[in-house]
């Protein structure tokens, strides 16, 4: 038997190819969209993909398992638990294998067992991987969104991200019983997640690679002895804001994604930016650094930094039926490629073409436009505009964040719903924005901008810069004293 590990940083979510060398099959489990990565490592073993399979229907990616069939002929085995509303809606048409609560298959001498472990999902399942070259015993355990290092996957998301109302106390219900049903596994079980730190799949999840089942009934909170009651009021206290495209990844993951093929994105003759601009049906992407964007961009482009969470933002802000123009930066020949991967990572994949920014900002300057800035403020001089100036300050954290600490008086509108918020701020004034360290704070900017706000300054290191300067913090509507 082997076992290779793949790792989406950007997504913390992790899939796995098993398989045996003696036959040279294997499995792929949960594989995003980047099907080379699989293709690739097949090679490089000697193996075949004959097997694909998922977990469960993701909310947080767009699956690569159909695309990954159908490139490598592998059969494809799907879910057949959670009822018809939980159903893939492709798998009789791709003659998929449906798997249920004690179904088994085999990749040469790995057997592979199947539990239904429904409480993230009503669909999801676990996956239990016996060595029968070597052993009669189970080694391991794919266990998806349901057990993480240190946390469980969350019971609200239906609720929230997909608007399933009334599912999270059942869902919640539904996890605790799968976890007790596992406590009755052995300690050596090794546990593979499917995510790691940084995912919003779960709470507060570790960022060990793997674990084993012995260690997390010893030292993950959800294994400690609960009832019921408790357990379902501890599981969904806490849980983050789910981004906004969940409930689109949900979808598409049901009815089948796309198959793309392999994509190289299109350059655009810089001259075309003008038409896209005018016309306003396109978003512009700027994927270049804050301060690149901030010193100067087209106008009504958005900023989303090719960094670790430019996919996640892109969900949250990008709509998913408009076409897509990217702005790169001309240092980075590779940036295009590595957002249009990103993009379609999460669903977005009505990218029209990259226009490298020097070729952009030459073609809108020649055409006697002019490029827009972000101007930047500093904590000490918010301050003393705030004292002398009708100025209003918006805090783009999270919620949580917010009600642990903010700028006195100011309101929260975190960045995930400014879009949709835009209209019940002032046109009339400055308006400055601000997160915790200025990257959230920037992409609101271009935001707000880009709905014809024209007074928007971002503060340079946010809320962590005003703390620093010993400027005062509110909480919970009270004063404190930094």
């Amino acid at each position: 038997m082997f076992l290779t590990r793949f790792y989406n940083q950007r997504l913390a979510q992790a899939s796995y190819m098993v398989g045996c060398a003696a036959t040279g099959e294997a499995l792929v489990i949960d594989p995003n969209r980047d099907v080379e990565q699989y293709l690739a490592a097949a090679a490089t073993e000697g193996v075949r993909i004959t097997h694909v399979t998922e977990t469960h229907i993701h909310a947080d990616f767009v699956s690569g398992s159909l695309e990954l069939a159908e490139r490598t002929g592998a059969r494809l085995l799907l879910s057949d638990e959670g009822g018809a509303d939980w159903a893939y809606a492709f798998a009789h048409e791709r003659n998929a294998v449906m798997l249920r609560d004690g179904s088994s298959f085999s990749i040469g001498a790995v057997r592979v067992d199947v539990l239904h472990t429904p409480g993230h999902t009503p669909e999801h399942l676990s996956l239990l991987v016996t060595d029968t070259a070597t052993a009669d015993e189970p080694m391991g355990l794919f266990t998806g969104d349901f057990v993480f290092v240190g946390d469980v996957g969350r019971p609200d998301l239906l609720e929230r991200a997909a608007k399933r109302v009334g599912t999270m106390e059942t869902s919640a219900r539904q996890l605790f019983r799968s976890i007790q049903r596992i406590k009755s596994y052995p300690d050596y079980l090794q546990v593979w997640p499917g995510h790691g730190a940084g995912s919003a799949c779960g709470k507060a999840l570790g960022a060990v690679p793997q674990t084993t089942l012995g260690y997390e009934k010893r030292f993950n909170w959800a294994f400690a002895p609960h009832t019921e009651d408790e357990f379902a009021r501890l599981v969904l206290a806490g849980q983050p804001e789910p981004p906004r495209y969940f409930a689109q990844m949900k979808r598409i993951n049901r009815i089948g994604p796309r198959i793309l093929g392999e994509r190289t994105p299109t350059r655009l003759a810089p001259q075309r930016l003008l038409a896209i601009a005018d016309e306003g049906v396109a978003i512009i992407i700027d994927a270049r650094p804050i301060a690149d964007f901030a010193a100067g961009h087209v106008p009504g482009a958005i900023n989303i930094p090719l960094d670790r969470s430019f996919d996640t933002w892109a969900g949250w802000l990008v709509s998913y039926d408009r076409d897509i123009v990217l702005i790169t930066s001309e240092r980075d020949a590779d940036a295009a490629t590595e957002a249009a991967r990103e993009l379609a990572m999460v669903g977005l994949d009505r990218l029209t073409g990259y226009i490298p920014d020097r070729d952009a900002h030459d073609a809108w300057e020649r055409a006697g436009r002019q490029l827009s800035m972000v101007p930047q403020i500093s904590a000490l001089e918010l301050a003393q505009e705030l004292a002398t100036n009708d100025v209003r300050v918006i805090d783009v954290r999270a919620r949580s964040e917010w009600e642990a600490g903010h700028l006195p008086g100011v309101s929260n509108v975190p960045l995930g719903d400014l879009a949709v918020r835009a209209g019940e701020l002032p046109q009339d004034r400055p308006i400055v924005v601000h997160c915790q360290g200025g990257l959230r704070s920037a992409i609101a900017a271009s935001i707000l901008q880009s709905k014809g706000f024209r007074e928007v300054v971002n503060l340079t290191g946010g809320f962590a810069e005003w703390q620093k300067a010993g400027l005062e913090v509110e909480r919970a509507g009270e004063m404190a004293k930094e």
